[in-house]
């Protein structure tokens, strides 16, 4: 027995979670919850286009809709949020942190590649490849 078979619901469980966990950055910038040092920014903003980004897209990908699509769009906003908020700060992921960045934004081309997985809005109705 490999462990390649279960291939399908280890991606869809790294997809649920990682979007969960994206959606509550956005929640927490578009809704202050909960509460944080970025809670409550304007929706018209830079920052509020990437809560928007965050709460959207975190939802389409826990559900596993258009995963692609919306995966390599997150996946674009967290090599940009990097780049412009914690790279300037340091040179060293650890140290300015933008190490969840980083792994948010490789986690997600993942799924660029890798589509979403068993238990998906995007795979209902196509036979299983398990």
């Amino acid at each position: 027995m490999t462990l390649d078979r279960y291939h399908p619901y280890a991606l869809a469980l790294l997809r649920i979670v990682a979007g969960l966990l994206f959606m509550e950055h956005g929640t927490q910038k578009l809704l202050s919850f909960p509460a944080g040092e970025h809670g409550g920014v304007a929706l018209m903003s830079l920052f509020g286009a990437a809560g928007l980004i965050e709460l959207v897209g975190g939802a389409l990908l826990a559900v596993g809709l258009f995963t692609r699509v919306v995966a390599f769009i997150c996946s674009g906003e967290m090599a940009v949020a990097y780049w412009m908020a914690h790279a300037p700060q340091n040179p060293f992921p650890v140290n300015n942190g933008g190490d969840a960045a980083i792994l948010y934004c490789f986690v997600f081309l993942l799924l660029v590649f890798a589509g979403a997985g068993a238990f998906s809005v995007d795979g209902a109705g196509k036979p299983s490849r398990v």
